[in-house]
């Protein structure tokens, strides 16, 4: 069985002297990992369509139990993203948080659509990272089926007052006069709660049309990270990474 799907190159591994197994967030097939023959020699059509962040159009081979790339050709590589280390690890990230959220073997467009541009804003650097940070964690995290509610205080339902506080282990948040002191929890400002609403209730051509304060964006990749690390109950290298080279 013969695929036509685009697809973002989110992990990449040479094989031998020439080939490729790279993991690929197609738009039909969801997460792919596929194996491109001769990949890296010069000469190939797939040598810069197969390396990881391109976004390329794939010809797929589906077998039995492997899946084999016939042809490649790209569509963006996002090369800009390697002039900046900032840049470059928090693509690095984005791209293992996809791999661990994306569905396999089943559509993901909505996942492909919002790498692309996560991937975009970071190559032009007309947003600033924390903001593009949080918006994938939260968003991606909420495609995956996590989405937190948000809406109002779990106590009382007020839908804000002068302290809120989000609980990333329960994904609620918490007025100051019911907040839960038993568990860890982040204290928003009413700008990065309305951030934090955004992320995962606006339309998505509004998504990354919002801005916040620079302490306003501390408290959201704050909230964002610890929601992204108590939901999956790991923490990824990339991230780790990331918090290393600031």
């Amino acid at each position: 069985m013969q695929i036509e799907t685009e697809g973002l190159v989110i992990l990449e591994k040479s094989l031998g002297e020439s080939d490729r197994l790279v993991t690929v967030l197609t738009k039909q097939e969801g997460v792919v990992r596929a194996f491109a023959q001769q990949a890296r020699k010069i000469k190939s059509n797939k040598l810069s369509a197969t390396q990881l962040f391109s976004y390329s159009r794939f010809t797929i081979f589906k077998g039995r139990d492997k899946y084999i790339i016939d042809d490649a050709q790209p569509i963006e590589v996002f090369f800009d993203l390697r002039r900046d280390m900032e840049r470059l690890s928090l693509a690095q990230y984005f791209c293992e948080l996809a791999g661990a959220l994306a569905p396999q073997e089943t559509e993901a467009g909505d996942f492909l659509r919002l790498m692309l541009n996560a991937m975009h804003f970071l190559c032009k650097g007309t947003r600033p990272n924390l903001l593009l940070k949080t918006i994938v964690e939260m968003r991606m995290l909420s495609l995956a089926g996590y989405m937190p509610n948000l809406i109002c205080c779990a106590g009382c339902s007020c839908y804000e007052a002068d302290e809120m506080y989000f609980l990333p282990r329960s994904g609620v948040i918490y007025c100051g006069e019911c907040q839960r002191p038993s568990e860890p929890s982040v204290r928003l400002s009413r700008g990065a709660l309305t951030g934090l609403r955004h992320t995962i209730y606006a339309d998505f051509e509004k998504l990354f049309l919002f801005s916040l304060s620079e302490q306003g964006l501390k408290e959201l990749s704050q909230a964002s990270e610890q929601y992204a690390i108590s939901t999956l109950q790991r923490s990824f290298n990339t991230l780790d990474f990331y918090h290393q080279i600031l």
